[in-house]
């Protein structure tokens, strides 16, 4: 019954009743000062969403009435279904939408420092670009190449962990590519349609989906505790990414993807049970150990 007077209502009251559902989940209780300061409602406009909260589930939420506040029912049962990636997010960022200057965190959180961020006035463009279809003229440092001019046509955004990369196709070489958005300056979008040659399509390494087998690291004593720590059912993470991202994934979360489970070093708590799945991948090199099969050493 719940569920479906949920569904009825408007958004922007769905939107309240999942903060009190947020609230009273992660912080055991909820307030008027709570709903004011987040959606701008006033007190009486607070007092009757809340009502409509312990209407819905009223066995969720009590209230304190020395208190004057809000607090999870014995037998609290989620109305919704709170992603966690935003749930953590909320935690250690702020629940609103971070126009309001500084992002606050809701409870104490330490995370590691962000070492690599784009620039708006590049990233702003580059998402224009994507949001379009349109090429974007940018000036690019390469590692190898130093600095050129060059036109791409981007059309996603990759979050390796430690830097943002813009999948695209890149007309300079004739190759879709990743450029590092930190290293992209003065982005121009054209207005031209894409080649065909250009379309994401067309991108193998972006259409491809590689099969990864993770499993607890051979060399380690007592593996249930990885299974813990991963979550892992029937003893493995089965995951199923872009070949263009399985490199990065891997370095990220240090899998050892040797054939013989080789890296010893405290880090690598996850083997890639199948070394063979990367075959082909064309950013294989970065994962942990790898080593490319004999037979493609010999080509």
């Amino acid at each position: 019954m719940g569920i479906q007077r949920l569904k009825s209502l408007s958004q922007p009251l769905r939107e309240r009743m999942a903060y009190i559902d947020f609230r009273l989940y992660f912080f055991g209780e909820v307030g008027r000062p709570d709903l004011c300061s987040r959606f701008g409602v006033a007190p009486a406009g607070a007092t009757r969403d809340l009502a409509m909260y312990r209407e819905i589930a009223p066995q969720n939420i009590t209230f304190d009435s020395s208190s004057k506040i809000y607090r999870i029912g014995k037998e609290f049962s989620p109305l919704f279904d709170h992603a966690l990636q935003r749930v953590l997010s909320a935690l250690s960022l702020g629940f609103g939408d971070g126009v309001n200057g500084e992002p606050q965190p809701m409870l104490p959180c330490e995370s590691p420092a962000v070492l690599s961020s784009p620039r708006m006035d590049v990233l702003a463009p580059i998402c224009r670009a994507i949001h379009a279809k349109r090429p974007v003229a940018i000036r690019y440092h390469s590692m190898s190449n130093g600095e050129s001019e060059r036109v791409i046509i981007p059309f996603a955004l990759v979050d390796t962990g430690l830097r943002w990369h813009v999948r695209a196709f890149d007309r300079k070489s004739g190759e879709f590519r990743d450029f590092v958005v930190t290293r992209i300056e003065a982005p121009t979008l054209l207005d031209e349609e894409p080649q065909a040659k250009e379309q994401p399509d067309n991108d193998i390494q972006w259409t491809r989906i590689v099969e990864l087998d993770l499993v607890p690291h051979p060399r380690l004593a007592r593996p249930e505790i990885i299974k813990m720590d991963y979550g892992m059912t029937d003893g493995s993470i089965r995951m199923r990414v872009r070949a263009a991202v399985a490199g990065y994934m891997l370095l990220r979360w240090s899998v050892d993807a040797s054939p013989d489970h080789s890296l010893k070093e405290e880090q690598y708590r996850l083997w890639l049970s199948d070394p063979l799945s990367l075959y082909g991948v064309e950013n294989a090199k970065l994962a942990p150990g790898y080593r490319p099969p004999a037979s493609a050493l010999k080509k």
